[in-house]
């Protein structure tokens, strides 16, 4: 229970950061990639202040704790190649940006505001999930043997 608390917590507090920051708003998001029109640097700000607390953070966590608080183990990625699946999803993850204006992490607290854009972006987002793990379960199922 204290973990998903503290999950919740951490959300809540991400999706205030957004919502505060104006990056829930898609016109924001979308003049940063508009250079040559009503171009918006306050992107570049969010996402700097957002990789200079998490340095410092995980800095000062992984010093103090050998573990989080509510599990027995930091789960830390340990896949460090550059490899199709990466580059392709990257791809199709800042397609779906500059298009829509909207991340993930900017959609969620967006559906607070309503609206059938961010609707029908997390409705594709999470469709587009689904089908990804769909495909990627398929492609590492083992064969049936006769």
């Amino acid at each position: 229970m204290q973990k998903l608390i503290s999950s919740g917590l951490a959300g809540a507090i991400f999706g205030l950061g957004i919502a505060i920051s104006g990056m829930a708003n898609p016109a924001k998001v979308l003049n940063f990639f508009d250079l040559a029109g009503s171009w918006d640097p306050s992107l570049i700000f969010v996402m700097g202040g957002a990789l200079i607390t998490t340095a410092i953070g995980y800095r000062l966590v992984f010093r103090a704790r050998q573990a989080p608080l509510f599990d027995a183990s930091f789960h830390l990625p340990i896949n460090k190649s550059i490899d199709a699946r990466l580059i392709t999803g990257s791809a199709v993850f800042g397609a779906g940006w500059g298009i829509a204006g909207f991340c993930p992490g900017g959609a969620i607290p967006a559906i607070g505001f309503g609206g059938v854009p961010v609707i029908a972006f997390v409705g594709a987002m999470v469709i587009g999930i689904v089908l990804a793990r769909s495909v990627d379960a398929l492609r590492h199922k083992p064969a049936k043997a006769f």
